[in-house]
């Protein structure tokens, strides 16, 4: 037993000995971090950044070499989508009355329509005088009908003492009564027809069964989506005499426009200009949507051309594009800019020809710190 006891002592002591040779106090005994080696993208004293090639494939940079040239000034207009007038149309109520839906329903939002179509019902809805007013009016007509009637066959079984005008006046106060009655009972039952204008999409739909609607009321909107317009609004008038062509970024695509022509009248003291596109890029808007329009004018100017993405902020929120210097470095340019199109800017100042500016990748590196 004393024997164990020396050996358990005699262990315990290594241990203690073992244990304070490799860590003493003061001393972390986690895992050592990674030494740094210097060689991953980070942001230089300068503001430059060093950005190792392996790093410069992975996040897949591209660059181009700033080359000046003459390009025409552009114009950036505020516009939104608007309907072909002669391919759209608006449904509105004609009477106040009780919407009631037709035979197949009431159609949503997106559903494809033919012209003419019934969309919906309106039932009229009379108030408790305005009702008892035309019941009343129906039954006087009724009775005086009857008597109308009544005159004329007694009339006629005199035919030959009765002189023919005679005959006649009655016939007519009998027709006259007859169709008077039929209006009043019409008016009564009548149910007013939305029908679509035109054949398209109904583009907004604010119908609901037993819905009540006022005269002029917006009930749906047809449109057909393949000939739509863009509507931009120029501030000034003469920037109307400039406009050579136009265009806009849908996603990632660029949009040419055809200028139709500007309106002769402000609206909310800006002219109204009207272009036209390709259908099948237009489509993909909304009605109202607002969008940018770049219109281009005959007037060159001198600039560097790069694409959109090649700008960021810096942290002064000033417009920079980044430029490559050496195989491995980059550094930032503060730049003064005007747009081309809606997919390029030129460059007025801030970039030298013959530099490589980064048209890929700009975002990520202006990231690095």
């Amino acid at each position: 037993m004393n024997k164990l006891v020396r050996n358990l002592s005699s262990l315990t002591a290594a241990l203690l000995v073992s244990t304070a040779a490799q860590a003493g106090p003061g001393h972390d005994h986690g895992d050592a971090p990674p030494a740094a080696t210097g060689n991953g993208p980070q942001r230089q004293a300068d503001g430059g950044v060093f950005l190792p090639k392996p790093a410069q494939r992975q996040i897949d940079v591209r660059t181009q070499v700033a080359a000046l040239a003459q390009w025409p000034r552009a114009l950036p207009l505020s516009g939104k989508v608007v309907m072909d007038p002669n391919a759209g149309g608006r449904v509105q109520a004609a009477i106040s009355g009780r919407i009631q839906a037709p035979a197949g329903g009431l159609p949503w939002v997106g559903q494809q329509v033919r012209q003419g179509q019934v969309l919906a019902h309106v039932a009229p809805t009379a108030g408790a005088i305005e009702l008892s007013n035309q019941q009343a009016q129906q039954a006087e007509l009724r009775a005086a009908k009857v008597l109308a009637e009544r005159r004329l066959e007694r009339l006629q079984a005199l035919s030959d003492t009765v002189a023919r005008k005679d005959i006649e006046a009655a016939a007519a106060d009998v027709a006259s009564l007859r169709e008077r009655l039929q209006a009043v009972s019409a008016g009564l039952s009548r149910r007013d027809a939305l029908v679509a204008p035109v054949a398209g999409v109904i583009a907004s739909a604010n119908a609901i069964a037993g819905q009540v609607v006022q005269p002029g009321e917006l009930v749906f909107e047809v449109v057909n989506p393949t000939r739509l317009r863009i509507e931009a609004l120029a501030y000034e008038p003469e920037q109307a005499q400039q406009i050579g062509s136009a265009s806009l970024l849908v996603g990632d695509t660029r949009v040419p426009l055809r200028f139709i022509g500007a309106a002769r009248s402000l609206r909310d003291q800006a002219l109204p200009l009207t272009f036209t596109g390709d259908a099948a890029a237009l489509s993909q808007l909304a009605l109202g949507q607002t969008v940018q329009v770049v219109a281009q004018t005959s007037d060159m100017q001198p600039g560097i051309a790069v694409p959109v993405a090649c700008l960021v902020k810096n942290p002064s929120n000033q417009d920079i594009v980044w430029v490559k210097t050496a195989p491995e470095r980059f550094e930032p340019r503060v730049v003064t800019h005007a747009p081309i199109d809606g997919a390029q800017v030129r460059l007025t100042s801030g970039v030298k020809a013959g530099e490589r500016v980064v048209t890929r990748g700009a975002n990520l590196i202006n990231q690095i710190r």
